[in-house]
């Protein structure tokens, strides 16, 4: 199941066995309906999505995918997962959305295609993948000058290891077991770097806070765990 260089088998065969549950608001992937509408907020408020042309790198299901075109936006989605892209198909057509789906990396799609788009999107995936940078590089080529990127990942420290690995994980079943490896989390300090290197100004960095029992999310300047950046990309 190698799509490029830049994939991780496990990785894929890991959601591919989400795949089913994806749009179960009560199942294993929960947390990821729980965020979405703070997710689409924080984007709304930092780009205005009506009438933007949207690319949803990493979209799984089409959970963003499905609530930014839904929001005015014209929106492709894209993962590396033929299983999630068709389960994204399947639901957008039931939700009678028009969402353009590519099973591709963002490396390959953005060697195949001459779009540009005004943002893109890239959430939950950067501790997945094996090279994140090479993300940021295939990013370059797809957005248009002064064009946008929000990410969402994790940070690596002591704090997010307990609450994202051992709370999250084994403690309070808030995901499944073994969804994330602590070495693949990702400091603001490291992505910041990387999308300096490319071209990219950071604009903001906040922190994404769950609350458990009562399923509520909230953001705030402190990113020691779940963290969302915005960049844009400089006109060269």
């Amino acid at each position: 199941m190698t799509i490029s260089n830049n994939t991780d088998n496990e990785e894929l065969l890991k959601f591919d066995n989400l795949s089913s549950t994806w749009w179960n608001v009560k199942g294993s992937l929960k947390t990821l309906h729980v965020i979405n509408p703070l997710r689409l907020k924080y984007i709304d408020d930092a780009i205005g999505l009506a009438n933007c042309k949207v690319l949803d790198i990493g979209c799984g299901g089409g959970l963003l995918t499905e609530a930014m075109s839904s929001m005015g936006a014209t929106v492709t989605g894209l993962d590396a997962n033929p299983s999630l892209i068709e389960v994204a198909r399947q639901h957008a057509k039931q939700s009678e959305l028009e969402i353009s789906y590519f099973a591709n990396t963002a490396e390959e799609f953005a060697q195949e295609t001459s779009e540009r788009f005004d943002l893109v999107t890239c959430m939950e995936l950067l501790e997945h993948v094996p090279n994140p940078a090479s993300i940021f590089s295939a990013c370059r080529k797809l957005l248009r000058p002064n064009g946008q990127l929000i990410v969402t990942t994790l940070n690596r420290n002591l704090r997010s290891y307990l609450s994202a690995i051992v709370a999250a994980e084994y403690l309070l079943d808030l995901v499944p077991r073994g969804t994330h490896e602590y070495s693949r989390f990702l400091r603001p300090s490291e992505i910041s770097r990387d999308l300096r290197e490319r071209g990219f100004e950071v604009l903001d960095i906040s922190g994404m806070h769950y609350v458990p029992g009562i399923d509520y999310c909230y953001l705030n300047n402190d990113p020691a765990v779940n963290y969302l950046l915005h960049a844009r990309l400089k006109d060269a």
